[in-house]
């Protein structure tokens, strides 16, 4: 099935790698140690991007710096691991000339760590919105609608792929088809957003992507 008609918009993490528990536990040990709440804050924070997290929460621009020095750290030296099933579907996307485009809240520091242990991801993904390309987090749509123009299809035939209830509701608010992985939240949560979830790229084609249209 050759098309360009469609095009695919992933999410990064917690879609295509294996890193939303170590944020968890990063995020949970910042909202512990600033702002007294650990598993909550976590949770809430997840789809946004840093500028969104630092100026809603922590407004000193002294105590936002030291942040971000923990987070550059912490980010230097985490596991980028590829989920199982990633690069067969990529691999389907690409001979069947689908476009496609990584659209992440992570910055762009953070890029270059995760281009640094996983070089296939510069090698395959030739256009990506970061977070330091929008001017409004998730679930503002802003962000897939970028990403949707930079790729050249129109953003009603593109394919979200999304695990943070933030993401997922922003994909479902471009206009895109949205499919969430419930690899960081729970069946039950996401099935209040959307009924269209999976668990795994394992044994999924383009041809499985095209029926949630």
């Amino acid at each position: 099935m050759k098309s360009n008609n469609i095009g695919v918009l992933f999410d990064l993490d917690g879609v295509l790698i294996d890193t939303e528990t170590q944020y968890s536990v990063f995020w949970g040990e910042i909202g512990e140690k600033y702002l007294g709440n650990r598993e909550e804050f976590a949770a809430r924070i997840k789809g946004s991007n840093l500028s969104t997290i630092l100026n809603n929460n922590f407004p000193d621009p002294d105590l936002q710096k030291e942040i971000v020095a923990q987070l550059d750290d912490f980010q230097a030296n985490m596991s980028y691991s590829i989920y199982p099933g990633v690069k067969e579907f990529i691999q389907q996307l690409e001979e069947n000339d689908i476009p496609m485009c990584i659209v992440t809240s992570s910055d762009d520091r953070k890029m270059e760590s995760l281009f640094e242990q996983q070089p296939y991801f510069k090698d395959v993904f030739r256009n990506i919105i970061t977070g330091d390309m929008v001017n409004k987090s998730k679930p503002d749509p802003e962000c897939f609608l970028k990403g949707a123009e930079l790729i050249g299809v129109d953003i009603s035939n593109c394919f979200v792929f999304e695990d943070s209830m933030q993401g997922i509701a922003a994909g479902i608010a471009s206009g895109a088809t949205v499919i969430a992985l419930d690899t960081t939240n729970s069946r039950e949560a996401i099935s209040a957003l959307t009924d269209n979830i999976i668990s795994s790229f394992e044994n999924f084609g383009v041809e499985n992507m095209t029926q949630y249209k």
